[in-house]
């Protein structure tokens, strides 16, 4: 069977680095593998675009441009904010921060630089403007249950009240 554009259930193990470069940025080779239902927004598009057509034990090297990884990176992003908002944190440039975003969601911030007076964030994904090489092997592939597809979580996720539109 291979991957279809929408409700396939795919596990993935892939090894992913910076194009032109060799240090990893994350992996999952040896452990469990990755599992999504595709044409869910569940990974990100670039890569999901090219699993398509693959089949249990196919392996390939994808590249995704940024603007099908985490985006281009946007210097709007950029905020410098009043240190007294960071009280009791002990800041380090470089750290990584989280809060909420206006729309409730957690986010997380990157610590650019400080002051005495100030914190410069940085809102933008760390991998933003990067473009992204994935070397994947899919480990599995089957059509999504209707739980599945309709929840967009593998195993189900099945509601009881009727609230994930299955009117049970």
């Amino acid at each position: 069977m291979s991957i279809e554009a929408e409700n396939s259930v795919v596990g993935i193990e892939y090894e992913l680095k910076e194009e032109g470069g060799d240090t990893v940025l994350d992996s999952n080779r040896g452990a469990a593998p990755l599992e999504f239902v595709t044409g869910k927004g569940r990974i990100i598009p670039g890569l999901e675009k090219e699993l398509v057509g693959m089949s249990e034990g196919d392996s390939k090297t994808i590249t995704v441009p940024a603007a099908e990884a985490y985006g281009e990176y946007d210097e709007s992003a950029v905020q410098t904010l009043p240190k007294e908002q960071f009280e009791g944190i002990d800041l380090q440039k470089g750290m990584s921060l989280y809060g909420q975003g206006e729309d409730g969601h957690t986010i997380q911030v990157t610590v650019k630089d400080f002051d005495d007076e100030s914190v410069t964030i940085d809102m933008n994904h760390p991998l933003a403007g990067k473009d992204l090489v994935f070397d994947v092997t899919v480990s599995s592939v089957r059509e999504a249950t209707q739980d599945e597809a309709a929840t967009g979580e593998v195993g189900g996720g099945h509601c009881t009240d009727g609230s994930c539109g299955c009117g049970h």
